[in-house]
């Protein structure tokens, strides 16, 4: 190895399926049927919606390999808080008459 060669990157933490599964299945479905967000009078409910997409955003981030230096963002935008903002998310969807709890 000559003078002028760079350095090797570092090993980052590689892609994480999970969340980016995640992420994908936001996505399309959010596409495909933006009426999930809404409530039974068909308004748009802000809480499923911020829960569904912070999901999506912490799926996207973490999944593609990225890990924040920061711990505030690092911990908003991990795949703990991806499957975290999904589970909320469907709790709150459910409440507003969105049944995909086999309960």
């Amino acid at each position: 190895m000559g003078a002028d060669a760079l350095p090797e990157p570092a090993a980052g933490p590689g892609l994480a399926w999970l969340p980016l599964t995640i992420a994908l299945l936001i996505l399309v479905v959010m596409t495909v049927l933006p009426g999930i967000a809404t409530d039974a009078a068909g308004h748009a409910d802000h809480t499923a919606a911020m829960l569904l997409f912070w999901s999506m955003s912490a799926g996207f981030v973490r999944g593609v390999g990225f890990v924040p230096l920061h711990w505030l963002p690092r911990w908003l935008l991990s795949a703990t808080a991806c499957v975290a903002a999904l589970t909320l998310a469907v709790i709150r969807l459910d409440s507003i008459g969105h049944s995909f709890l086999p309960i």
